[in-house]
């Protein structure tokens, strides 16, 4: 599965998979969805409200209402929606720069140009298609010109990786003062956790494992105690402390 890097607020690189045809495809026919909606909206408002007499201007203010929602709403749903359309939140995939980092502006202007080469009459609307399909980051021609992709923004995590799944009642912290941690932090632990159930990539644990220590002055964990099991107990942990406090 392609996978794009995605650097945290932590440093630390998280894999996450790209997005795939069916899911990009699905998320434009949920945006055409209501693009149509919108549409028809707007001839019944006008159709009962009788504002616009004359047929043939009724006709053209909704072809112009449709050509410019078609024209404009993924420029503007990516550079106010960070990198979503609606369609593209419903089927939770996201455009982000090939570096992990937030698409610029220029970047979403550049991809967005660029839909008049991938879904042009000339390759019968299925260039950007194509290239999705084939190209290794999953990236239509204006994704690559403009150094972008789209990720799966919620990777498939089973109920035992879940990051605040509850602990017994009388289980007893190691790091007490886990509390110095946030909310954030523990699903950054978790997150570490999922990728490395992936990938096996124990660079991964070890960098989240010295960057916890160092952040609560832990100078040596208990005997017996590898990286992943620190991880593992830093989240039970941070559970059992901040449910006191509720």
């Amino acid at each position: 599965m392609e996978t794009v890097k995605v650097n945290t607020s932590q440093h630390i690189d998280i894999d996450y998979p790209v997005a795939g045809l069916g899911e990009r495809i699905v998320g434009k026919l949920i945006d055409h969805g209501i693009f149509f909606g919108v549409v028809v909206l707007y001839m019944v408002v006008m159709g009962f409200t009788k504002m616009i007499q004359n047929d043939s201007i009724f006709a053209i203010s909704a072809i112009v209402l449709y050509a410019v929602g078609f024209v404009f709403y993924d420029l503007l749903c990516e550079i106010f929606m960070n990198g979503q359309s609606i369609g593209k939140r419903v089927m939770k995939i996201k455009v982000i720069s090939l570096d992990g980092a937030q698409a610029s502006l220029g970047q979403y202007f550049i991809r967005w140009i660029f839909r008049i080469i991938d879904f042009s009459p000339l390759t019968a609307w299925l260039g950007g298609f194509i290239c999705v399909a084939v190209s290794e980051k999953k990236q239509r021609i204006g994704d690559i010109v403009a150094g972008t992709t789209v990720i799966k923004t919620v990777p498939n995590t089973k109920i035992h990786n879940i990051a605040f799944h509850p602990v017994a009642n009388d289980y007893v912290p190691t790091f007490e003062n886990v509390h110095l941690l946030n909310d954030r932090d523990i699903e950054l632990v978790h997150e570490v956790l999922s990728t490395y159930y992936k990938t096996q990539n124990a660079t991964l644990i070890f960098e989240m494992a010295n960057k916890l220590t160092n952040h609560l002055g832990i100078t040596q964990v208990p005997s017996g105690m590898n990286e992943l099991d620190f991880l593992r107990v830093i989240s039970m942990d941070y559970n059992q402390v901040t449910s006191r406090a509720v």
